[in-house]
């Protein structure tokens, strides 16, 4: 399997919708790794299949949204 290079995956923003109040230790640190903080707090990461899966796990908490390569956070 070919790996990309840095770079060539588009671009997502993740957003922290609901609160991690009486969440499992393994949400909360799902959200952790996303590098999410508080409510409503967004990031933007590249459209990896790792960010996938943990967003995949939590998509209940977040909203996600794809948006262009020029731009960043």
């Amino acid at each position: 399997m070919a790996v990309k290079k840095q770079g060539e995956y588009p671009k997502i923003r993740i957003k922290l919708v609901k609160s991690l109040i009486g969440r499992s230790d393994r949400q909360q640190a799902t959200v952790k790794g996303l590098g999410l903080h508080k409510l409503n707090s967004v990031v933007v990461r590249e459209k990896r299949p790792e960010i996938l899966g943990m967003i995949r796990k939590i998509d209940f908490l977040l909203q996600v949204e794809e948006v262009g390569n020029d731009q960043s956070q």
